[in-house]
């Protein structure tokens, strides 16, 4: 499935959905398949031995996260990739999700450069999700820069970068959760993310604070192919905001990633004017937006003998 990305990627990276990329995909299978993988149904479609798409559906789970809460996930989600030379597949898709999914409320994102499939979901009554799609909405873009300069870091005294290579693997944890919280990320997950082959702890970075508290953290996915690395996920320690850690630390993984051979940088963000505080962050690092994802969505069927 990564494979596939890279392929999209060096052809057409405004197809890539947020939930397709080859980052995304070691970050997302890493940290949940564990606790959730028997409820990821996954199919793929081959031509010629080469895998030229991909459908994966997150079916209704319980999420337990670490500050006690509980999460009831009731609907389904979709994440699917057709490489452009095989649209044709879209259909198939489509059909395998609606018999996995079936009377389930069903979403999906895929990105606003998909104007078959687009056309194909609205035929099959997928309709854009318009609460997410709101001023204060969460859907996202994806935001892409070259590596040719880059401004050198700068951290307030007493901060120092580090590398997960560096910090012990309960403090990468810690660093995530405190960014993060609520959230089901546990070690477990963090094993699941070491254990995946674009999994790198020498691009995987942090930020020190004098307390020795890790204040800030991200994972750069280094996809070799492409000589890109993607930022996911990015946070901050909500005691350690608006010090300029994050923008320190993102560009201090750049020129990590440049001597590790990337040439380009992407990230994804929330897009909706409602929330504009990371797509502050990236635009002022220089990255641009390259699409958007369209969420979208089919409500779950009525029972029989609903009125």
């Amino acid at each position: 499935m990564q494979g596939l990305a890279q392929r999209v990627t060096a052809v057409r990276p405004d197809l890539i959905s947020s939930g397709a990329s080859y980052g995304e995909l070691a970050w997302v299978w890493g940290k949940g398949h564990a606790a959730y993988g028997d409820t990821w149904p996954r199919r793929l479609w081959f031509s010629g031995g080469e895998l030229v798409a991909w459908g994966w559906v997150f079916m209704p789970r319980t999420v337990r996260r670490n500050d006690g809460s509980v999460k009831v996930v009731a609907g389904t989600s979709l994440s699917y990739q057709v490489h452009p030379d095989h649209v044709e597949l879209v259909d198939e898709v489509i059909a395998w999700h609606e018999d996995v999914a079936a009377g389930l409320e069903r979403t999906l994102s895929p990105t606003d450069a998909e104007e078959y499939a687009l056309a194909r979901w609205a035929a099959h009554g997928y309709e854009p999700d318009a609460k997410l799609l709101a001023d204060d909405g969460d859907w996202t873009q994806l935001n892409q820069r070259d590596l040719a300069e880059i401004e050198q870091p700068v951290l307030p005294a007493g901060f120092r970068f580090r590398t997960a290579d560096e910090a012990a693997p309960e403090a990468a944890v810690r660093a995530h959760l405190d960014a993060w919280t609520p959230s089901p990320y546990t070690a477990e997950s963090y094993e699941g993310v070491r254990g995946t082959t674009a999994y790198r702890g020498d691009l995987h970075v942090l930020v020190e604070a004098p307390d020795g508290t890790m204040a800030c953290s991200a994972i750069m996915w280094f996809d070799a192919v492409n000589k890109s690395i993607e930022f996911e996920p990015v946070g901050t320690h909500p005691n350690y905001r608006r010090l300029g850690l994050a923008r320190a630390m993102m560009l201090h993984g750049m020129h990590l990633a440049r001597a590790a051979g990337a040439e380009h940088a992407t990230v994804v963000c929330v897009g909706s004017p409602g929330q504009p505080a990371a797509r502050g962050l990236y635009y002022g690092l220089g990255f641009r937006e390259i699409s958007r994802d369209v969420p979208l969505i089919k409500p779950a069927d009525k029972p029989v003998n609903a009125a």
